[in-house]
């Protein structure tokens, strides 16, 4: 210790600073490393998995294309009441004519049309039909626009098309969530949907339904396979273990098609069974279009899913400790439900969340062999991301399976723990 150090009762480097801030210098320098060495990583899981869901949820309540194509009309509209069994006055048509105007110039009357037809049909044709004759309009000399409106369409006069306008003028909306379970918005609040138009809440029960009897199915199909794994020697486990991946090796697609090749009326299942005489030729089984055929089809996609964590817990559990259960008096049933089914539930779990997790999202396989019966949510989000264009309710539909997927998975925990879900090690 020089004198400097012990006049000043500090510790210091080598290059005579501080040993306490030279060591926490070295430590953030340690720590910018480490940063810059992950950074490509944070960032494509940032721009791939994060930013998706954060635009997917503003989606889901975005709503400013009512506000931004019609400002004057909003405005006017704020006086009017609702509850009115008239249509809207002069000024609040004099306001639309102004708005209409700008908006076919800049070619935005479409996109409002297209977003008030999710709400009202045929909204989309009549703002189509107006926007060509409100661009001829002389807007100091054509008042009155009322009569000029409803001369175009006397749609204009319902109250249906304005009372829309009046609900969903504000730039943030519930109304995706709301049509999400089966209601509308209503100028008093939630409204429920007419049976024949409600279909979601049917939806989701059907896919947590299927996902679970899926999930179920693996683990009764896949536990056997995965012992059988575990257990023989390994020459003869590597060659199991290449059919078990087989599968992979082969096109989601196909995979699909071939069952629904093997499950329709006239296809091998049924052909065969009527060859042994075991259904009638005219009272073939019907496997196909139905809830039926998408357990089956995606059971066999999605087994592998199973079989890898259970089988990759069982082999670290010694056979030894049946054979000390056997030698102690327990019978083979005993042994093995007492001593190597507690110890393999690790990975029942694993696949388990892993299985149901897949299953809940799919959608190529139900839209193929599910037909009206064993379709999906998943299959409804898919239609209204690339046919209807109603991305806000596709995304209010993604948020409620994400939010139900992350419900179960918090259930999951606090029942079994998920810190006892492993994959072997």
């Amino acid at each position: 210790m020089t004198d400097a150090t012990a006049q000043s009762g500090k510790v210091l480097a080598a290059d005579g600073t501080p040993l306490k801030r030279s060591l926490a210098r070295a430590l953030r320098v340690q720590k910018i490393r480490a940063l810059a060495l992950i950074a490509p990583l944070l960032i494509f899981v940032l721009l791939t998995f994060i930013a998706p869901i954060a635009d997917m949820l503003f989606r889901s309540v975005e709503n400013q294309i009512v506000q931004e194509t019609l400002p004057n009309t909003v405005e006017a509209l704020s006086s009017w009441d609702p509850h009115s069994t008239e249509a809207p006055d002069e000024p609040v048509f004099a306001a639309l004519a102004v708005d209409l105007k700008k908006a076919v110039e800049e070619k935005t009357h479409t996109r409002l049309g297209s977003r008030l037809n999710y709400e009202v049909s045929g909204s989309s044709s009549l703002l189509r039909k107006t926007g060509r004759t409100v661009e001829k309009f002389d807007l100091a000399n054509d008042a009155p626009f009322k009569e000029k409106f409803l001369k175009i369409d006397k749609d204009w006069g319902s109250l249906e098309i304005w009372r829309t306008l009046y609900i969903y003028s504000p730039r943030y909306t519930d109304g995706y969530f709301l049509n999400a379970i089966d209601l509308k918005k209503g100028i008093d609040g939630p409204e429920a949907r007419p049976e024949n138009e409600q279909i979601y809440i049917l939806l989701f029960k059907r896919t947590l339904f299927m996902s679970l009897m899926i999930t179920g199915s693996c683990i009764l199909l896949g536990y056997p396979v995965a012992w059988l794994l575990a257990n023989l020697r390994d020459r003869t486990a590597n060659l199991l273990m290449i059919l078990v991946l087989l599968p992979f090796w082969t096109s989601l697609l196909v995979r699909t098609s071939a069952w629904k090749v093997m499950l329709q009326q006239e296809g091998v299942i049924n052909d065969t069974l009527v060859w042994l005489g075991l259904v009638a030729d005219d009272s073939r089984l019907v496997m196909i279009n139905n809830q039926f055929g998408t357990i089956v089809a995606m059971t066999h996609i999605l087994l592998p899913f199973m079989i890898l964590p259970m089988y990759s817990v069982m082999k670290t559990i010694p056979p030894s400790y049946l054979r000390a259960a056997k030698s102690l008096g327990a019978t083979n049933w005993t042994a093995f439900w007492r001593v190597y089914f507690p110890q393999s539930v690790p990975g029942i779990g694993a696949g388990s969340i892993l299985v149901f997790i897949l299953a809940i999202g799919y959608y190529i396989t139900p839209e193929i062999v599910g037909g009206t019966e064993g379709t999906f949510i998943s299959n409804r989000i898919a239609y209204h991301i690339s046919r209807s264009l109603n991305w806000g309710l596709a995304a209010a539909l993604g948020t409620i399976l994400l939010a139900a997927v992350l419900l179960l998975y918090w259930a999951y925990d606090r029942i079994v723990g998920i810190d006892n879900v492993k994959l072997g090690g």
